[in-house]
């Protein structure tokens, strides 16, 4: 018998005299039933309340409001399956300046190091669900989400939500995940109040969250 069969067993015997599960009720809401535009105002209210910087983009703009948010950034990392148009004009900029790229790529088979992503000022993905309700951007580790790390490091995440992604309450996202997959799931920057009761950011996680909503 291996370790595990007797673990196992151990728990099964001594849960053998107890009840069957009750049946667990199930009567909260199922659906918000927010038209589209009720879902961009509501999540757009709850990320600028929790301090997030927020844009509502067409597809043809998301590459220059990318590449307008890292114009500070002196480097930054990418998912290896990101949607290369994304940052076109970033490397268009980087180009016409006569320097070398400023991406960094995070790839499965050469992922970049904790004190490499350190070194890295932002960091550029897509996303996989938002709840409108709760303002929280969920991440699946999908191609163009990538590793939770290089989400955690740079001190400045610009995440990419398309609109047919947003779910207007948290049955709704769940519904739309498959939670075998590595989740992760952001609410507005990094931040705490633990300490003395002032809000400090940048604890856990990016110091800076950029939101860029795609209709």
């Amino acid at each position: 018998m291996s370790a595990r069969e007797e673990i196992l067993g151990r728990l099964r015997s001594a849960l053998a005299d107890q009840p069957p599960v009750p049946e667990v009720p199930r009567n909260y809401r199922h659906e918000a039933g927010l038209s589209t535009e009720q879902l961009i105002d509501l999540l757009v209210d709850r990320l600028v309340d929790y301090k997030a910087g927020v844009a509502v983009v067409t597809e043809d703009e998301l590459p220059g409001r990318i590449a307008t948010l890292l114009a500070e950034a002196e480097s930054y990392v990418v998912p290896d399956g990101l949607d290369p148009d994304w940052l076109e004009e970033a490397e268009a900029i980087d180009a016409q300046a006569g320097t070398r790229s400023r991406r960094r790529t995070d790839a499965a088979g050469s992922p970049l190091s904790v004190a490499e992503l350190d070194a890295v000022d932002a960091v550029v993905t897509g996303s996989a669900v938002s709840v409108a309700e709760t303002g929280t951007i969920i991440l699946d580790g999908s191609p163009n989400q990538g590793r939770r790390a290089i989400t955690l490091v740079p001190d400045h995440h610009i995440c990419v939500v398309r609109v047919e992604d947003i779910a207007g309450i948290v049955p709704e996202a769940l519904r739309r995940l498959d939670g075998t997959r590595p989740l992760t799931m952001i609410s507005g920057p990094s931040a705490t109040s633990d300490i003395e009761l002032e809000r400090v950011e940048g604890v856990h996680g990016p110091r800076t969250l950029d939101v860029l909503i795609v209709r």
